[in-house]
């Protein structure tokens, strides 16, 4: 009966405020904000023994089955863009292996929030698919996974993938609300997974990982502006991994300046001081600026840079969330100055930029 049953699960983009880049670093902190837009993964029941991967991002379902070392495609191609829903049914599968369980014939379905007409708009689309898979294809097996474990679940599978990604974005998509947030070490956690088994990585302590709510600005609105180019925010970070750029003086300063702009933002928001707050924005942004001139990453576009310019025209902040080279930028300015919040609109509408109607999704869950 479980296996026939339909189980959908919705997980949210997010938007970095600060500490993008320094955040890959284990332990290395960031503030996180999750989105009111989100994907949808449906899981349903199948006859057959295969896994079927719909998307509406894709023309036609791809089928895969379950061998030894994973999912592999039926037809011996890999079709883009669907590893990391590949990779959140093996993190599942494993884990149900382990508790005596076997996987199910499935097929799965993604709706996705994240993109207009088919291009991303740089709201991590990617970690919000791998929480919404890994919640729904959990669920339709009948395992009940606490917040902590639905995260674990998801960075064991990013991780997979990709173990440069910081896991920020499946903690906004897991927990909501304004965040901060330390990455585990990636290595670690895979490595203990791969000794001691999915299971035993849920329990264990992971180095590094950090975690608080925080309370949302007093008085101020958030503003999200999209450049319309998508980036590729994995070549961009995969930049910083050079043996120069890692040995150099100018990763430690730019870490060390980064982590005392998000410490000094998360006091501003505890306090509730939202001029503090602006303060620490625009330093970020000032960090951006000087790593980007100085590992020459292509963080500012012309359209970022017009974004934050806007802002702070009428008196606000802003800065490129996530890696940049595209993607989305944001804002914070009075809430109650509605002729700055137009004229701001405008002025990105003049630069090429595209105001989105984004709202911060609640919190929701504990932190535990």
């Amino acid at each position: 009966m479980t296996a026939r049953r339909t189980i959908t699960r919705r997980a949210p983009g997010k938007l970095f405020v600060v500490g993008e880049y320094a955040v890959v670093e284990p332990g290395h902190p960031a503030i996180l904000v999750a989105v009111d837009r989100h994907v949808a993964v449906t899981v349903t029941g199948s006859g057959g023994d295969d896994v079927v991967i719909d998307s509406d991002l894709r023309p036609e379902p791809a089928r895969w089955r379950r061998r030894d070392e994973g999912l592999g495609p039926v037809d011996g191609r890999a079709p883009d863009g669907l590893t990391h829903v590949v990779s959140a049914i093996e993190v599942v599968d494993a884990l149900l292996a382990e508790r005596g369980l076997r996987p199910a014939p499935m097929r799965v379905s993604i709706r996705s929030g994240l993109h207009r007409a088919g291009t991303k708009l740089g709201l991590g689309s990617s970690g919000a698919v791998t929480v919404a898979a890994v919640s729904a294809v959990a669920a339709h097996r009948g395992l009940d996974l606490s917040p902590a474990d639905r995260f674990r679940l998801a960075l064991l599978a990013s991780a997979r993938r990709d173990p440069g990604g910081s896991g920020g974005d499946l903690a906004a998509a897991v927990w909501g609300g304004w965040i901060a947030y330390r990455a585990p070490d990636r290595a670690a956690v895979l490595d203990l997974a791969r000794r001691r088994g999915v299971q035993e990585a849920l329990r264990a302590p992971w180095p590094g990982f950090g975690l608080r709510r925080l309370p949302p600005p007093r008085g101020l609105a958030l503003e999200v502006g999209w450049t319309g180019r998508p980036a590729d925010t994995a070549t961009l970070a995969g930049r910083l991994r050079t043996r120069t750029w890692r040995e150099g003086a100018a990763r430690h300063d730019f870490l060390a300046r980064s982590d005392a702009c998000v410490r000094a933002s998360i006091r501003a928001l505890e306090r509730r001081d939202d001029h503090e707050l602006l303060r620490r924005v625009r330093d970020a942004r000032k960090i951006l600026t000087d790593l980007d001139g100085e590992a020459r990453l292509g963080v500012f576009t012309a359209e970022l840079t017009a974004l934050c310019d806007a802002a702070e025209s009428v008196g606000g902040a802003a800065k490129p969330s996530g890696a940049g080279g595209g993607d989305c930028g944001i804002a914070l300015l009075d809430a109650g100055a509605e002729k700055d919040i137009a004229r701001l609109r405008d002025g990105w509408a003049a630069a090429g930029v595209v105001p989105l109607p984004v709202r911060v999704r609640p919190p929701e869950g504990n932190t535990e």
